[in-house]
């Protein structure tokens, strides 16, 4: 998933905003859905990413903080969840050489 958000330490950063991508992995129960063709039975991906684009919206200092809250919030509304990870890139960020993107990445 990607996002500009306004996430970072510096404040421009949080002003002007950069490009983020979020790579989640979720463990969730199948069995049931894959029995009863019903969308009840499953965790809804369109719900989860609403969820991760509206912690994306909420501007945070560090990575750490967003996949937190990300996890958190999921967790919340799917309380099914077994496990996973998820990784909170920042692409071109405001470094003083050239590099692609910083990175991190939680495994819960």
């Amino acid at each position: 998933m990607q996002f500009h958000a306004h996430h970072g330490v510096l404040e421009q950063e949080r002003r002007v905003g950069n490009d983020f991508e979020v790579t989640l992995q979720l463990r969730y129960p199948l069995e049931k859905a894959s029995q009863s063709d019903n969308l009840a039975d499953t965790l809804n991906y369109a719900e989860a990413y609403d969820i991760v684009a509206a912690e994306m919206a909420r501007p945070s200092q560090l990575l750490e903080h967003i996949a937190g809250r990300i996890i958190r919030a999921l967790r919340s509304r799917f309380p099914l969840i077994e496990g996973g990870s998820i990784t909170v890139s920042k692409l071109t960020p405001p470094f003083k050489c050239q590099i692609a993107a910083v990175s991190i990445t939680l495994h819960f």
